[in-house]
């Protein structure tokens, strides 16, 4: 295995040195899953490449998503046939080829509600959906009377249908994902980086030539030289466009998406639903003992790096997804909340839910790319062509793009260790269903995870408070993915915060216990990173509470962001 691949303490001290001492083709700035992208695509051109991040690898929009691979059957009646069989080709590549291992096809039933044309008229998108895809490896759709869908779906009530169809699209763990293609990217010779600022743009004759950097857990300063810097920043794409005092070729709007956690037995069904609402839809999508139910979409204009649930958005939620079942689900009944925060390209209408979910690439200045908008499922399409634009600045023939055929960390190798999943599990004196679970979760890679339990038994044990997780997963988190912080681990590493009623709060000092000697906390640093994540949790729990937005300044002064203290919790840098 490429040493490259660990994302530990130590590669984090030797990156710095390569930012300060490197001269790049392409500096990426952005660790979500477009920057990711384009740092993989980059590298695998050979293109000398570094990804630099301000806070955790998919701390933003990569983390909060619906979680899904899916062409969009909205965007059929927008009449934007290029996006979805685009975004269709991807989800199958995704399935089939580049990551087979943490993408996997789910199914959705679509209630139809008695008006004569429905469907006729919902059937035949789907046979265009079906259409578009070409030969895919997920069933094609199928028409359901009521009674063979509420045979799946007994959750549903009898008046809220009179038959439905079902279909297939695919799911993913959004910030593993994104994590994964970071560590691929770093496979193949990128510098990957995070809890790294840009806090300025390095200019030349007019042509943006580097940046300025900041390491924000120790304070240090670098700049970084590069013949061209793609802003790969999502909400964040603005501010980093005046940086280098440019307005850019296209402007940013935040629209704000709220999903809701509950458990499995809260909604008897064997397949997730989709529902037309008066300004969207909404997914109710299985999510291992959980459902994720939403989303919103609405504009947000307050802070960017913490957008919160208010008590109007889950309302919402909730009176919508309960108007078709037998029995509602209640605040009581809600695991976790999340919010993230769609960048959408600015201009084409004044509702967020009809802003355009295409990308777009942008050359404001020679030496700086900009490339913002589209979905999460055509992420690898937004990379190559940001990267594409990026080669205008090189002064040399560059390779063409070959991700659609580079699988990422953890694909190789994954259905032949599935075919052999009992004799795995025997290896590993662990029950057949948590090696199912962790091959989805990390692929091939199931045995870097596991191997620190030949020497120390006790890794193989749940994690206390946590259970579906054990506890070579948290150090895994820390040697080979790159978390610095209890909130790393707990949010994105695990998605611990959203599926325990605690939201987390009862596993964290176990998990700080496990991975304070490895990132070299002191006592008062583990302590403080504690009650960083339990102030956190508090604070998301009372914008809940709230009708409207609560400006997230409040959210951010209850809860101190641990990559601001010292280990005496003082502020730093």
């Amino acid at each position: 295995m490429n040493v490259r691949d660990r994302i530990d303490p130590a590669h984090r001290a030797s990156t710095w040195g390569e930012l300060q001492d490197g001269a790049f083709d392409v500096l990426v700035i952005g660790g979500g899953v477009t920057g990711a992208g384009v740092a993989l695509d980059a590298a695998t051109r050979g293109l000398r490449t570094a990804l630099v991040e301000m806070r955790d690898f998919a701390s933003g929009t990569s983390s909060r998503s619906s979680k899904l691979f899916h062409g969009g059957l909205r965007y059929l009646e927008q009449l934007n046939f290029t996006l979805v069989r685009e975004a269709l080709h991807e989800r199958e590549l995704m399935l089939t080829r580049l990551a087979p291992h943490l993408v996997r096809p789910v199914p959705f039933l679509y209630p139809l509600k008695g008006r004569v044309w429905e469907r006729p008229y919902v059937g035949a998108g789907l046979a265009l959906y079906d259409a578009l895809a070409g030969r895919s490896s997920v069933p094609r759709h199928r028409h359901l009377s009521r009674t063979g869908a509420r045979a799946l779906c007994p959750a549903l009530r009898p008046d809220a249908l009179v038959g439905a169809l079902q279909y297939y699209d695919a799911q993913a763990d959004d910030a593993r994902h994104t994590l994964t293609v970071a560590r691929t990217a770093a496979h193949y010779g990128a510098v990957v980086r995070s809890s790294t600022r840009v806090e300025g743009l390095v200019r030349d004759g007019g042509r943006v030539v580097g940046a300025e950097l900041r390491d924000v857990e120790t304070g240090a300063r670098a700049t970084v030289r590069a013949s061209v810097v793609v802003n790969c920043t999502g909400v964040w794409t603005d501010d980093v466009q005046e940086l280098a005092d440019t307005r850019g070729r296209f402007r940013v709007r935040a629209s704000k998406g709220v999903h809701l956690v509950v458990p499995r037995d809260r909604i008897n069904s064997e397949t997730g639903l989709i529902l037309r609402t008066e300004t969207s839809v909404l997914f109710v999508i299985p999510w291992g003992n959980q459902w994720l139910v939403g989303t919103t979409d609405t504009d947000w204009n307050l802070d960017k790096a913490h957008p919160a649930a208010s008590r109007s958005d889950i309302d919402y939620i909730l009176s919508q997804v309960n108007s078709v079942l037998t029995t509602p689900l209640t605040h009581d009944d809600i695991l976790g909340v999340y919010a993230g925060l769609r960048p959408l390209l600015s201009g084409e209408s004044e509702a967020t839910s009809q802003l355009s979910r295409e990308h777009a690439v942008a050359r404001p200045l020679p030496g700086l790319v900009s490339v913002a908008g589209g979905k999460y499922t055509t992420y690898r399409v937004m990379a190559r062509d940001a990267v594409d634009a990026a080669v205008r600045d090189l002064d040399r023939p560059v390779a063409p793009s070959v991700t659609h055929r580079t699988p990422i960390l953890g694909a190789e190798g994954y259905e032949a260790l599935s075919n052999s999943l009992e004799s795995l599990a025997a290896e590993w004196s662990l029950p057949t269903w948590r090696l199912r679970r962790l091959l989805d979760r990390y692929g091939s890679l199931v045995a870097e995870v596991l191997e620190p339990t030949r020497e120390d038994a006790s890794l193989r044990e749940p994690l206390d408070g946590a259970d579906e997780y054990l506890r070579a997963e948290i150090r895994y988190a820390v040697t080979h993915e790159g978390a610095l912080h209890l909130d790393d681990v707990l949010t994105r590493r695990t998605r611990i915060s959203i599926e325990v009623a605690d939201r987390g709060v009862g596993a964290s000092s176990g998990v700080a216990a496990l991975v304070a000697p490895l990132l070299g906390w002191d006592e008062a640093t583990t302590t403080a990173e504690v009650q960083a994540y339990a102030d956190r949790v508090r604070a998301e729990r009372e914008s809940q509470t709230h009708t409207e937005d609560l400006d997230a300044d409040a959210v951010r002064r209850a809860a101190a962001d641990p990559r601001t203290l010292h280990g005496d919790g003082q502020p730093r840098g």
